[in-house]
């Protein structure tokens, strides 16, 4: 039954690892239902006769989801921040695998248009207050991609201009063709502002946004998609953040940014972002790890409306950015 399942739904490369996940759980699985959860893994729900269901999650490169695994076990122990449990992780054949529970509840992207205001505002409001609180727990001495050692999380990478300049036109080099001349003239200003001061680095999870967040009963009920977290100054993570939860999709943006910083506020100081700041996490934001652009709103927009969606996004930025 294990090898049918696995042969069904996951791609022939990871049937050792899958084969090997599976049997970690309480009992053989009756039914695995893919889902779709990011670019760089496969995940699918294995259901089984008499236990609770057990979300699997497979990947070819262990550096995705390794850190993942630490974090979420971290992030349990060290904060309120509602996110699933652990319940096994490992690597077989250079594929890693990662079990958690299955919590459930509706993807608060598929909802979030169809709330009322209020509603909508206190969701952001709680997402600001669970940034912040990570921001309390997780604190580093450098920045960029975390990997694991010695079973704790730590930087790749020392100096915090290097990185952030390298990170920041990678960003902006991913955006198309149809985006420039912008796409040149924010690599030039980028270039120009490379910060000279190593800042306080916390926790950046670069894809907390609503369409990884399970609600239920009007309330959050777990946080998804953990994968590849980074460490940077708070301003880039609460610009990033800002961009995907309040200028998303489209909604009084203005009122949900301060929903999001009063949520934020209530339980650290507010960090100041620059325009570069802003300018990386929008570039980052609007292209896939695929080199796809990604769709905003719900239902979300075409490709050549989102493109347009990005640009008038970015342009304002990016002249502040040139004005400095």
């Amino acid at each position: 039954m294990t090898e049918r399942v696995v042969t069904d739904v996951f791609d022939s490369r990871f049937r050792p690892t899958a084969t090997h996940a599976l049997e970690q759980c309480p009992e053989r699985p009756v039914a695995l239902t893919p889902i779709s959860r990011g670019n760089r893994k496969q995940t699918a729900i294995a259901r089984f006769a008499d236990g609770d269901p057990i979300v699997v999650q497979l990947c070819t490169n262990p550096r995705w989801l390794e850190p993942e695994s630490l974090l979420l076990d971290r992030i349990a122990d060290r904060t309120t921040v509602p996110v699933p449990a652990v319940c096994d992780s490992g690597t077989v054949d250079d594929a890693a695998y990662l079990l958690t529970e299955y919590v459930p509840g509706d993807d608060l992207h598929e909802r979030f248009t169809d709330l009322n205001a209020e509603k909508r505002r206190t969701l952001v409001r709680s997402l600001g207050e669970a940034l912040a609180r990570l921001h309390e727990a997780f604190q580093f001495e450098g920045y960029g991609r975390l990997v694991v050692a010695e079973r704790s999380l730590a930087t790749s990478r020392d100096e915090w201009g290097e990185w952030f300049t390298e990170y920041g036109l990678e960003a902006i080099g991913r955006l198309p063709e149809p985006f420039e001349p912008l796409r040149t003239e924010l690599q030039t200003a980028m270039r120009s502002h490379t910060p000279v001061h190593n800042p306080p680095a916390y926790l950046y999870p670069w894809d907390f946004r609503p369409g990884n967040t399970l609600v239920d009963d009007g309330r959050i009920a777990t946080i998804v998609d953990w994968e590849a977290p980074l460490a940077a100054p708070a301003s880039l993570a609460v610009a990033n953040a800002e961009y995907l939860i309040a200028d998303w999709y489209g909604v009084t943006p203005e009122t949900l940014r301060a929903a999001f910083r009063d949520g934020y506020s209530g339980v650290r100081p507010y960090p100041e972002i620059r325009p570069e700041h802003r300018v990386a996490a929008i570039a980052d934001s609007a292209v896939d790890s695929s080199g796809v652009v990604t769709n905003p709103l719900y239902p979300e927009l075409g490709p050549t409306e989102s493109i347009a969606f990005h640009r008038r996004q970015l342009q304002p930025v990016a002249t502040r950015l040139e004005e400095r």
